[in-house]
């Protein structure tokens, strides 16, 4: 029986993946855990696996975009005779130990009222039609412009307004600015991270309280261990070991905002933000509180180089509880809450300064962190005696080495 070769969910938000490359050939023979293809979406790039054994039959091409669990083509037996492709339709996911429902993303192309063209996925098509909406009406908020489910619902939300004329279009660019030396389009990463953050502004309400820490006790105790241990430990490894150690006492802010729902866990999972030069990805660092410093600072490392190499696996950029994000070469700044979760930290750079110690004025290295929490499911009390946990913990650096 032909096995259907179907694009896998890498992420939570993930709707669609490209297919970059097929790395065997159409009629090839593979073996089961050869890689056949690799996918590539907004955060990315996976090496996808036979299931089992059999003859390729692709029909996706390169440079397609398909659905979540649409399939890409088959593994049959010898002599298997191909089924025909599916047909175009919306992607369903799998439910809770069933199996995913085979499609291919067949992206059409019409004339809008206005004589251009729009995209629309098949799941906007089919609820236009449903809903009675001129689809050619429509402004798509999609990648590359293409029209949505949400775009559908929101222009049939809407309340009809009264008949009047056109309004003029608005300037490409705004009218006075200098000649454009290069124009990028917002479309991969940069697509992705715009419309999640994006995303996570409309959907919370985020309060940022920051507060400057003395780490001098903290850079000489590492500065110790280091040495010892003959491993290089920086004071963000120190710091997110110190807010495993500050959620397991204030577990408010290690939670996730699903629907009407406050999801607790036992888990410490921290993501941590790694800058590249297309944009940001942020991979997981799980069970943190069960982990030594050094054993935070050789899988931070390890993520992060993958990271920049973008070698990264879906597991590894998902399931975080609380992120950290890091900006050595600035004092502080506003970080934006990952999606869903109730918090993130933004760790500024070090720096020496003159504090007054025990009545005397001594030069001291201070960090200053920013938290941004969701209002929604925490309060400001709750998010201060966070900060005041840290604040111990990074002050009184002892609990971090045991």
């Amino acid at each position: 029986m032909a096995t259907p070769i179907v694009m896998p969910k890498l992420g939570m938000v993930m709707t669609e993946g490209k297919v970059s490359k097929w790395r065997r050939a159409h009629g090839d023979e593979v073996k089961q855990g050869e890689v056949i293809a690799e996918i590539e979406t907004e955060k990315l790039n996976y090496e996808l696996e036979a299931t089992e054994a059999g003859i390729l039959y692709a029909f996706a091409q390169e440079g397609d975009t398909v659905a979540v669990y649409g399939t890409m083509g088959y593994l049959l037996a010898k002599g298997e005779a191909a089924p025909a492709a599916p047909p175009p339709q919306s992607a369903t996911e799998a439910s809770p130990g069933g199996q995913p429902t085979p499609v291919m993303r067949r992206e059409p192309v019409a004339a809008s009222a206005s004589g251009g063209e729009f995209s629309s996925t098949p799941g906007a098509r089919k609820l236009a039609a449903k809903l009675g909406v001129d689809i050619s009406q429509v402004k798509g908020t999609g990648p590359r412009g293409r029209i949505v489910e949400a775009d559908v619902q929101a222009s049939h939300d809407q309340p009809k307004a009264a008949p009047s004329r056109p309004a003029a279009a608005a300037p490409a660019i705004p009218p006075g600015l200098p000649t454009t030396s290069k124009t990028v389009p917002m479309m991969g990463m940069r697509k992705g991270i715009a419309d999640h953050m994006r995303s996570s502004i409309q959907s919370t309400a985020q309060l940022t309280f920051t507060l400057e820490l003395d780490t001098t006790e903290l850079a000489k105790r590492r500065k110790e261990a280091s040495r010892a241990a003959g491993t290089a430990l920086t004071n963000p490894h120190l710091i997110i070991k110190a807010c495993a150690l500050a959620l397991k006492r204030v577990p408010e802010l290690n939670t996730v905002l699903a629907g009407d729902r406050i999801l607790y866990f036992d888990d410490v999972n921290i993501a941590v933000a790694v800058a590249l030069p297309e944009g940001l990805i942020v991979p997981v660092i799980r069970k943190v509180q069960e982990k030594s410093v050094f054993d935070i600072a050789k899988e931070a490392h390890d993520l992060g180089g993958r990271a920049r190499a973008g070698q990264l696996s879906p597991d590894e950029v998902l399931g975080g509880t609380f992120t950290v994000s890091v900006i050595p070469t600035v004092d502080t700044f506003t970080p934006i809450l990952n999606k869903g979760q109730s918090a993130i930290l933004g760790v500024g750079g070090a720096k020496n300064k003159p504090l007054a110690v025990d009545g005397q004025v001594a030069i001291r290295e201070t960090v200053t962190l920013s938290l941004t929490v969701d209002h929604q499911t925490v309060d400001g009390a709750v998010a201060a005696n966070f900060m005041r946990a840290l604040q111990q913990y990074i002050e009184q650096p002892d609990p971090l080495f045991k």
